[in-house]
């Protein structure tokens, strides 16, 4: 069984996956790390050179792949719940965990990023609310959903266990 951890960008899904995956004993893996191995280039680059439609393509490949291994905490690209296939896949092995947090939250945790392709824009905080709004129902379909905004990573952690274990 896997947990993918799934969500916006600037949500925690890399920090809290990696402490979840220690926590757990179990391997930990990212889907964007996996993909900018696969092609040797980073996601803002694939974006930039091929298109977001591309880069979906080969997002699908990886959560394919990752999605037949067993005993992993997978961090995912915030839109990779926007295909069903990934989802499905995703679902067979696993749970998915959204991880969450307000759009003043995401601008400030994102705002030194210059790797962020879909927040190259003028107004970053309209940019995040029109992008939460379009993926809100998508994200909705998790086993799980958590608002970061607030939590520290070890809370979110202790959450996710505790959703795990059954307890509320």
């Amino acid at each position: 069984m896997n947990i993918v951890l799934t969500g916006f960008m600037g949500t925690g899904k890399s920090i809290v996956s990696r402490k979840l995956a220690k926590r757990l004993g179990m391997s930990y893996l990212d889907t964007d790390e996996l993909i900018e191995e696969k092609e040797g280039i980073k996601i803002s680059a694939i974006f930039q050179e091929k298109g977001e439609k591309y880069f979906r393509q080969l997002e699908t490949q990886v959560i394919k792949e990752v999605a037949s291994l067993d005993n992993h905490v997978i961090s995912s690209g915030g839109g990779v719940v926007l295909r069903e296939e990934n989802v499905t896949a995703l679902k067979k092995n696993g749970f998915i965990i959204c991880l969450s947090a307000n759009p003043e939250v995401i601008l400030q945790r994102t705002a030194n990023n210059r790797d962020r392709p879909l927040l190259e824009v003028d107004d970053q905080k309209k940019r995040i609310k029109e992008l939460l709004k379009i993926r809100k129902p998508f994200y909705d379909k998790a086993d799980f959903n958590i608002d970061t905004s607030n939590l520290s990573s070890e809370e979110a952690v202790e959450k996710i266990v505790k959703f795990l274990k059954g307890e509320k």
